[in-house]
């Protein structure tokens, strides 16, 4: 029986998640996975939302549930699996269906995938979804891209569905076929730089000052409260406060110092230099992580090499919080500026205060900040830089010397800070009027002939080497 307002293949953890918020908005959704115990796990646990929860056991049972026209959700990995899922898909859906990949694909997958579903007929969404398995079950922050024909039938559902932020839903649909997932793949790298620079503070706090992970929890706590207000910074909190019920030691210390990563902030990278765009402080943050998966290189060369701190090395608090906001604003601008480049190369037209605003609740790099990068886009932006706003640039000019003495000082003290001192560098090379770039020119010039640009007259010019 047709009956279901939208269908969903995948029922892992975001799945479950993002199927029981669509049913608490009141509609009935038709889901499908290879493992079917894990949705009648989920009916059974889903109380009363249960009755608008169908199970299938099959895709053409899936798309008969459906009333047209049809919409399936994928939330599926990435890769292989998608491209299964919409061939199984494309052998019972009819034209005007529409297909929506909610998983975190490569933008270029979306771009190959739209052109080959719409060619055969049918609609296709690449939507990128930020929040994590409670963003999903709550409100999660939705990037859209797509045609506008496939995007507005479903609009009332993510609209509903979605985080909202003094009632304004954080959804919206940014731009056609893989803009959405570039989109989240360009939040993926801001976060990361928010994750590494954050990490970066304990540790200096952790290793220079001997402060327990209890004792460092109260400052992260404050600073919540104040400019640095952010999912991230509120977590990190938490994660400070939290004990290790087995051992009765702070959870912090237990953990290995090994960060995972899934390859979205490497592709922001990869896809930042492809576009002739500095991604610096997220490149460091991705180095960092690599890094941190060689621990017994790191052992070893801490013996061979020395890790000891000076004694008496205290950082100013102030200077801290400072610091990160500095390193934040900069990394926001790093992201927002590649967004700017992969408009401009795929003309797809981003809004980025639209942008901001879709990130100011239920995804991971929520902060009090967008609003005021809402604004600045707003209104007039020298270049279309961020921090020439005049907004980030007084919050710069007050707060950048609070990060160059928490750099100094790390530096000094043998303490790794490698996003905060990408930041602070990127800062001084863009605000330098003349660089050093015209001694790189005549060295290309010397040895390979490559001509250069002369102050004082037009046209490309050769040394007299």
């Amino acid at each position: 029986m047709q009956t279901a307002s939208i269908g969903l293949i995948g029922v892992g953890t975001m799945g479950s998640a993002l199927a029981l918020n669509i049913a608490e908005n009141g509609h009935d959704i038709a889901l499908y996975n290879l493992d079917p115990t894990t949705i009648d796990d989920l009916i059974a646990r889903a109380g009363e939302l249960s009755p608008r929860l169908t199970k299938t056991l099959d895709v053409k049972a899936l798309v008969e549930a459906l009333k047209p026209p049809r919409a399936v959700i994928l939330l599926v990995p990435a890769g292989k699996p998608v491209d299964l899922s919409i061939d199984a898909l494309l052998e019972h859906l009819e034209p005007g269906d529409t297909i929506i990949d909610g998983g975190n694909s490569d933008y270029k997958d979306t771009q190959a995938r739209t052109k080959r579903v719409e060619a055969a007929g049918f609609r296709y969404l690449g939507v990128g979804v930020s929040g994590g398995e409670d963003g999903a079950r709550h409100g999660p922050s939705m990037m859209v891209g797509g045609s506008p024909d496939a995007w507005e039938p479903i609009r009332p559902i993510f609209e509903a569905i979605a985080a909202k932020f003094k009632g304004e839903p954080c959804v919206a649909h940014l731009g056609p076929d893989g803009a959405g997932h570039f989109v989240k793949t360009v939040h993926n790298g801001i976060e990361y730089a928010d994750m590494q620079m954050i990490a970066e503070i304990y540790g200096l706090l952790r290793d220079a000052e001997d402060r327990s992970a209890k004792d460092i929890a109260p400052l992260f706590h404050k600073w919540n409260k104040g400019p640095l207000q952010s999912y991230l910074v509120e977590i990190s909190a938490n994660v400070l406060d939290a004990v290790d019920p087995e051992t009765g030691e702070p959870m912090l210390d237990i953990i290995v110092d090994q960060a995972g990563q899934k390859g979205t902030g490497r592709w922001t990278v990869i896809e930042a230099i492809k576009m002739g765009q500095s991604a610096s402080i997220i490149e460091a943050a991705v180095g960092a992580r690599v890094l941190s998966s060689e621990r017994d290189v790191r052992q070893t060369a801490g013996e061979l090499l020395g890790s000891d701190v000076p004694e008496g090395t205290i950082f100013d608090e102030d200077d801290l919080e400072a610091a990160l906001l500095v390193g934040r604003a900069l990394s926001y601008s790093q992201g927002f500026r590649i967004l700017k480049a992969a408009s401009d190369e795929f003309s797809w037209d981003l809004k980025y205060d639209k942008i901001a605003e879709v990130w100011r609740a239920g995804c991971i790099i929520r902060s009090a900040m967008l609003d005021d990068i809402s604004k600045a886009f707003k209104g007039d932006l020298p270049h279309g830089r961020l921090i020439l706003s005049e907004h980030f640039a007084d919050l710069l000019k007050a707060n950048i010397g609070a990060l160059r003495r928490v750099v100094a000082k790390a530096t000094l003290a043998g303490l790794p800070v490698p996003a905060l001192s990408s930041a602070v560098s990127w800062y001084d090379e863009i605000r330098q009027p003349r660089g050093t770039a015209n001694m790189i020119q005549g060295q290309r010039d010397y040895f390979g002939a490559h001509g250069f640009g002369r102050l004082d007259k037009d046209g490309q010019f050769h040394g007299p080497w």
